[in-house]
């Protein structure tokens, strides 16, 4: 299984870590991506916010929607992180704990910090316990890690998707390259 929580299997020997997803292309020096994401502001994890959903609910109902994953499994999910205190997003609380409960994990900044690598692991074993839809896990880990782990700060950057799109381009994979072009048909 491969998704973007899953670097704390292989990256503990690094000090730093930029996550791509496949069919992304970076357009920037990669220093100067730790030095914007990560250290101008002492954080230690950078993750975009989903471009169009920031509530979980949300999530749950497009990924059943678009039939990304069994849906028995997705509610299943859903409601265990409920019980555990998962509440809805609501942007204008002055309390909460992030500018979204949805990322878009296509592009990760880290730190290799202790508390950067339990958050990649934790969110990493929701995804494996669950469904490889890391979207629906992140917001959990987050709360769950600040619960358990009050007088230890974890400095994580929730950015803006415009952010990501500027330093790394979509390409498409040759699959889809190829549906893409007409086809013409020989004489």
């Amino acid at each position: 299984m491969e998704d973007s929580s899953s670097s704390c299997l292989t990256l503990f020997n690094h000090l730093y870590s930029i996550w791509l997803d496949s069919k992304l292309r970076l357009q920037l020096d990669p220093l100067l991506i730790l030095e914007y994401f990560l250290w101008r502001k002492g954080y230690e994890y950078a993750i975009s916010n989903h471009y169009d959903r920031h509530c979980v609910w949300e999530e749950v109902a497009q990924n059943k929607k678009l039939n990304k994953y069994n849906h028995t499994v997705i509610d299943q999910q859903f409601a265990f992180y409920q019980a555990d205190g998962l509440r809805r997003f609501n942007a204008s609380d002055p309390n909460k704990l992030l500018p979204s409960n949805v990322p878009e994990g296509s592009f990760i900044v880290r730190a290799h910090t202790p508390m950067s690598n339990l958050f990649s692991c934790l969110w990493y074993n929701e995804v494996d316990r669950f469904t490889p839809r890391d979207q629906l896990s992140f917001a959990y880990t987050y709360q769950k890690l600040r619960r358990t782990n009050p007088g230890k700060p974890f400095h994580l950057n929730m950015f803006k998707d415009c952010e990501r799109r500027a330093i790394a381009k979509l390409f498409r994979h040759r699959s889809e390259e190829k549906r893409s072009v007409p086809q013409v048909a020989a004489e």
